[in-house]
């Protein structure tokens, strides 16, 4: 265990904890939404510091990160536990452990372990993913510190519920964020995911605040988020709030978890989101989880030009030249070295 950062001692022993939105107020032996604080006699811990569920060497390209040093590898690493409850979450029996299994998952890895698996395995950058983040914010921040000493990238695959503080203290270590924008709707987010939309519009706003470089994420669901108003919504959104230079990643949804109900994503449903952002001023709208299909590929916003050709996360194809379009010189938004 390690003491947890972003708490206030309360009277009679009880705590608020200030890591996320949720603010929850802990009771002695209790503890908070995520499950993996825990108030102990006054104090409240980490009950994940340190727990590694999960590592393992991806593409940047998953996280999805598109405009984040194209084709290098990434350290994924993550510990159970999260703040939502999302009802198609694709990482359940870690996100969402039995209370009992918390304490004693996965298996210690110390965070100068972490980088210098990183760095044997040729790593550019590590990916705080899988499971959200936030939750296990101590081990993140030691890590990334340690990460950014060393060169490395660092990258938050996150809900976007952290608290400003939090953000404020980790954002000198923290190059980039894929924040999942999961509707547009405070019902959806009500139902579906068990947050606030409003939360996480702001928490988002935040992000943009502190330049951390963005790329939003939205899984469109069938029945559920996918109606004009709120794909054309979220475009307007990113294109007036971040500016037109954020990349929007449009994913076809899958059954999974608690919402079996609904079929997979129409491609046609995310062409038409992608029409929207582009007609919403973005210049990077990108179709996720439909390899093949083309909206992949980033292209020059000015020429049109082809300038990175995707398969999944394979890349095909990179004409970029010192992050500039080869045919017209235009500048491409992002990070390249």
């Amino acid at each position: 265990m390690k003491e947890a950062m972003f708490y206030e001692k309360l009277d009679a022993g009880r705590v608020r904890c200030g890591l996320c939105r949720f603010y929850c107020l802990i009771e002695p032996g209790k503890r908070g939404h995520c499950l993996v604080r825990e108030n102990r006699e006054g104090v409240l811990y980490s009950l994940v510091y340190g727990r590694a569920v999960a590592e393992n060497i991806d593409p940047i390209e998953k996280k999805p990160l598109f405009h984040l040093l194209p084709g290098s590898r990434c350290y994924s690493v993550a510990t159970v536990g999260c703040n939502f409850r999302c009802l198609h979450c694709q990482n359940f029996s870690i996100s969402q452990p039995e209370p009992a299994r918390v304490e004693n998952s996965g298996s210690f890895v110390a965070p100068e372990t972490i980088v210098e698996r990183a760095i044997e395995a040729g790593c550019n950058s590590i990916a705080y993913t899988y499971t959200e983040p936030t939750i296990f914010f101590e081990y993140a921040y030691e890590t990334a510190k340690l990460a950014h000493a060393a060169g490395l990238k660092n990258v938050f695959v996150t809900n976007g519920y952290i608290t400003s503080d939090a953000l404020v203290t980790i954002a000198p270590y923290l190059d980039a964020a894929n924040i999942d924008l999961k509707g547009f709707s405070p019902e959806f987010y009500r139902k579906v995911v068990g947050a606030s939309l409003d939360q996480v519009l702001d928490c988002i706003r935040e992000y943009h605040r502190l330049g951390i470089w963005l790329e939003l994420t939205t899984l469109i669901i069938p029945h559920r988020n996918d109606s004009e108003a709120e794909l054309r919504g979220i475009a307007e959104f990113i294109a007036k709030e971040l500016g037109p230079q954020t990349p929007w990643h449009v994913s076809q949804f899958y059954p999974t978890f608690q919402l079996t109900d609904e079929p997979r994503t129409p491609v046609s449903t995310l062409r038409t989101a992608r029409r929207f952002g582009q007609e919403a001023g973005l210049r990077y709208v990108y179709e996720g989880n439909v390899p093949g299909e083309g909206g992949e590929n980033t292209v020059c916003p000015a020429c049109g030009g082809l300038l990175i050709r995707r398969y999944g996360y394979l890349i095909e194809k990179n004409l970029l030249d010192r992050g500039k379009c080869p045919g017209c010189g235009t500048p491409v938004d992002g990070i390249w070295k």
